[in-house]
């Protein structure tokens, strides 16, 4: 082989080399601060961490409408959060609504959201997936009262 091709091949390995750590360093940085392409609109509707004022808070609905997401195993277990109009998005982001120290979750794992009286979960693209019962999600299902959401070692439950 001559000199120029080895040159080439050199060249066009440490291309490569430098291009898979570029991507490995985007992917840790999606997974540890969640999705740098957001909008400004996208910002503005996500949830807080504050309490919720009372014109945000769910109405008193009927009997068996659930009314809080409690966290029935794992690190964070008998946290509960009240169920408001405003979505939960649970990950290990600061901004999640409720944050999880886990190495299974991701910086955004998913959304428990209320959508015409029913209560959805939606896994947010997250590596290790988020599980209904003992389905793992590929499509936003509808939640009811009792049903185990696992999101890595963390179990939720939608409670009255």
């Amino acid at each position: 082989m001559s000199e120029f091709t080895l040159i080439l091949i050199k060249i066009v390995f440490l291309s490569v080399l430098w291009l898979f750590v570029i991507m490995a360093v985007g992917v840790i940085r999606t997974d540890m601060l969640g999705s740098p392409k957001k909008s400004k609109r996208a910002k503005r509707s996500e949830p807080r961490r504050s309490s919720a004022p009372a014109a945000q808070r769910a109405p008193k609905g009927r009997r068996n409408e659930p009314r809080s997401l409690v966290v029935t195993k794992g690190p964070l277990a008998g946290t509960s959060l009240n169920l408001t109009s405003q979505p939960i998005v649970i990950g290990r982001a600061k901004d999640s609504t409720l944050v999880i120290n886990d190495d299974y979750a991701s910086g955004r794992h998913a959304r428990i959201f209320s959508d015409q009286g029913k209560w959805i979960v939606e896994d947010l693209g997250s590596t290790n997936g988020t599980y209904l019962g003992q389905q793992r999600l590929t499509s936003p299902q509808t939640i009811s009262v009792g049903q185990p959401i696992r999101i890595g070692k963390t179990v939720l439950e939608l409670r009255k």
